[in-house]
Formats: structure tokens, C-alpha cells, sequence
């Protein structure tokens, strides 16, 4: 009897006409045992009575008839059950949403100076190393001095025989002068002695200039930090010839009490940003821009955050794009020349629709949704994006407020499937932590 149910009840899962399941059934169960078994069935045969058939046979079709019927009720259950599957869906509300926009950018200390040899010579001696903090003013580099010092020397000297001929040519004016009043000598004689006057006076003059020279290059032989800022890398060390003509600095001075962060826009970017943000000029829509945070390389946000000061006043043709500058203040020095990162530019979005990313599946580049029906049956829906604001979608068209969306399990379902609907929540609830 198990047998004949079993057989049925595939059969019935199958769609098959019942009068042939029972055909194929009992033909076969009769074929297979009284075949197997010809001689008992014939002595069995002539034993039972007519009557005794006909009561056996009745007994087993109602018995068979009540299992069939137990079988297709358990059967159609299950597979209601198993067609339906329980999900979670989330309403569809508004709130304000915060996004961000990131651009890769470079710091730079808000003043870095190269550090150069005003003279050339040999460097005696180094004061610092490299990544110390300097203050203005104090001692870099020593380069060897004693060339100077000698030509200082020598300077002097000259300077001193200068005055000397100057002196005497002051004393020759004096001499002629009531000379050519008595008409004891000629007016010619006095006007060449002031002449020379004149040129003794103009090489005291040479002569004094030459000494300041002198002196201006012995004091370069010890060159001082020009800014307060951070030493970079030291290229030489002593010993080594270094002058003006050399193409690589002594070493690099930053100034990082503030650093910028330069960046750029591609044109697209920029459009969308002179669209979206407040103000009439381009100059107006940067004041009321609100703090922008940096990104650093480990992806953390840094402390404290930064304003955008400036844009470049064009595009650069070879890259298509138009380059800003944010500038963040640096009191602890955590932040130096080179480093790389990423400016984030928020922009608030009031009454904005916001799905989690977790209710959205992706098919030939476009993203979608599950929409829930009246009748709890599912329908996918393309949807456009605004942006992404943690783990949630800024929804521009494709959803309305108080549509539902299947929240979770969206790989099982296909368009037109029956669900229901389990720990229905609303998008406000979601992004209250946000």
C-alpha cells in the first residue's frame, strides 16, 4: 500500500492524468508479483471464494484511496511552504543625508624653501639632521670660510689706501687753492688737483663697497634657516664641493604650522560641484563651502578639518581637469610635505530618499530593487543613484517614499514571486546612527 502511495503521490507532482498512473501502477505491481511468484498464486487463487475476492479488493481500494488522500494534502502544503519564502523588506522614507565627494590629493607645507649655497666651497660642517625642527634663524650649514675671510682681509686694505689717496688729494686742493686766489699758479693746476680728489674719492667709495661684498660672503659661509619648519633630506655631506651652480639644494625647509592639499576636478566633477553647491559666483559657492575632511593613507580621517581656499583660474588641457588647494592646520606636525591622501567634500541633501546598499542587486551595469506590491509579490525596479552615504544609497529616481523594498535574500527571488514580509522597518529608523 506504501508502495501504491508512493507512486502516486510522485506521479501527481509530476501532473500526470490520474487513470494512467493507476494503469501503469496496478499493471505493473500485478506483473512484477505474480510473475515472480506463478504457483502461489494459482494455489491461492483456488482457495479464495469469489466473495472473499470481492472483499479483499474493496478493502484495498479504500485503504488506498485514504492514503492517496493523505499524500496530496501533505504534498501541496509543503511545496506552498517551501514557494514562499519569508523576508525582511524596509519602507521607503525620506531624511537628510550627508554625502561625500573624494579626490586624491598632495600635501605640501605652506612654505617650503629650497636651501641653496649663496658661495661656493667646501661644506665644513652640518648642525642638523634630517626631519629636525628648526626655528628661523638658526645655524644649517658651514662652508669653509677662510677664502672669504682673506678676501675680507684684503678688502680692508684697499679700503685703507683709498682713504689715504684720497686724503692726499684733499691736501693738494687745499694747497692750490690760495695759490690760484694770489695768481701764484694757473686755475688749470687746481681744477686737475680736485679731479683727483674726486677719483680718490669715488675709489674710497669702490673700496668700501668691496668690503661689504667681503663681508656679505664670509657671513654666507654660515647659512641659517630662512623659516621655521622641518629639515628634508640632507644629498650631501661634509666635504663636499657645493656652490650656486649645483642642480640639487642643500636640502628642503618646510614650513608645516598649516599644510595645503592640492587637488583637482575632472570637468564633469566640476560641473556637478558649481551645480549643487550654494552661491552665485564661483567665489561665493567656496566661502560657503563647509569644512572638508583629509583622508590619509590608512584610510582614517585626520583630526581636525580643512577649508578650500582657492581654485586654479583654468583647465589644464593635458590632464582635463582644474586643480584646488584646502588648507589644514598642523600645530602637532603630524602632517608633512609629500604625504598623500584624499579630500572629502561634504554636501548635505535635505528630504533625500535613502535604500540600504544591502536592498539593491546589480544586472548589466544598472543597479535595482525589489519592489513589494500590494499583494506582497516582488518586482525588480532600475533606480538611479545620487550618491552613497555610509551603507546607503541617495535614491535620484526609481523609488518612491512609502514603497516597500525587499531588504535581504534578493538572490533567491525572481520577478513576480510571492513573499512575506518580515521585520518591516523604514529607511529613518535605519540611518537614525548615521
Amino acid at each position: 500500500m506504501a508502495i501504491i502511495a508512493f507512486h502516486f503521490c510522485m506521479a501527481k507532482g509530476n501532473q500526470l492524468p490520474f487513470g494512467k498512473v493507476m494503469q501503469t501502477m496496478f499493471s505493473g505491481y500485478f506483473l512484477h508479483h505474480f510473475n515472480v511468484f506463478p504457483h502461489l498464486f494459482q494455489a491461492v487463487s483456488q482457495k479464495w471464494s469469489i466473495r472473499q475476492q470481492v472483499w479483499t479488493n474493496g478493502t484495498l481500494s479504500i485503504l488506498t484511496i485514504i492514503l492517496l488522500a493523505g499524500c496530496g494534502s501533505s504534498t501541496e502544503q509543503a511545496a506552498t511552504t517551501a514557494e514562499v519564502p519569508t523576508l525582511p523588506v524596509v519602507q521607503v522614507k525620506t531624511a537628510t543625508m550627508t554625502t561625500f565627494q573624494e579626490f586624491p590629493a598632495t600635501l605640501e607645507g605652506k612654505v617650503n624653501v629650497e636651501i641653496r649655497p649663496q658661495v661656493e666651497g667646501y661644506l665644513e660642517q652640518i648642525y642638523v639632521d634630517e626631519g629636525a625642527a628648526v626655528r628661523k634663524g638658526q645655524p644649517l650649514f658651514r662652508i669653509d670660510e677662510r677664502s672669504y675671510r682673506e678676501q675680507l682681509s684684503n678688502a680692508e686694505a684697499n679700503l685703507m689706501m683709498a682713504i689715504a689717496n684720497q686724503d692726499k688729494a684733499a691736501l693738494e686742493v687745499a694747497r692750490l687753492s690760495p695759490l690760484v686766489e694770489n695768481k701764484v699758479v694757473s686755475d688749470v693746476q687746481l681744477k686737475s688737483a680736485q679731479s683727483v680728489y674726486e677719483a680718490a674719492k669715488a675709489a674710497v667709495g669702490q673700496a668700501r663697497a668691496m668690503v661689504s661684498t667681503a663681508k656679505t660672503n664670509l657671513s654666507r659661509t654660515v647659512i641659517k634657516a630662512p623659516v621655521n619648519g622641518y629639515i628634508g633630506r640632507l644629498p650631501y655631506k661634509p666635504g663636499s664641493l657645493v656652490g650656486r651652480a649645483e642642480p640639487q639644494p642643500l636640502t628642503t625647509l618646510s614650513d608645516v604650522g598649516d599644510v595645503f592639499a592640492y587637488f583637482s576636478m575632472s570637468e564633469v566633477d566640476f560641473l556637478q560641484f558649481t551645480q549643487q553647491s550654494a552661491g552665485r559666483s564661483l567665489t561665493d559657492k567656496i566661502r560657503q563651502l563647509p569644512p572638508v575632511e583629509l583622508l590619509l593613507a590608512d584610510n582614517k580621517p585626520y583630526s581636525q578639518k580643512g577649508r578650500i581656499e582657492l581654485v586654479s583660474g583654468q583647465f589644464d588641457k593635458a590632464m582635463g581637469a582644474i586643480s584646488f588647494r584646502a588648507i589644514f592646520p598642523n600645530e602637532l606636525g603630524l602632517l608633512r610635505s609629500g604625504i598623500t591622501g584624499r579630500i572629502r567634500i561634504p554636501q548635505v541633501h535635505e528630504s533625500a530618499v535613502a535604500i540600504p546598499q544591502e536592498a539593491t542587486f546589480e544586472r548589466q551595469d544598472k543597479v535595482f530593487v525589489f519592489a513589494l506590491s500590494d499583494s506582497n509579490k516582488v518586482q525588480s525596479r532600475p533606480i538611479q543613484l545620487l550618491g552613497k552615504s555610509g551603507n546607503f544609497y541617495l535614491i535620484r529616481e526609481g523609488v518612491r517614499p512609502g514603497e516597500r523594498i525587499v531588504r535581504d535574500g534578493l538572490d533567491r527571488l525572481q520577478d513576480g514571486d510571492p513573499i512575506v514580509p518580515k521585520q518591516e522597518t523604514t529607511t529613518n529608523e535605519l540611518t537614525k546612527n548615521l
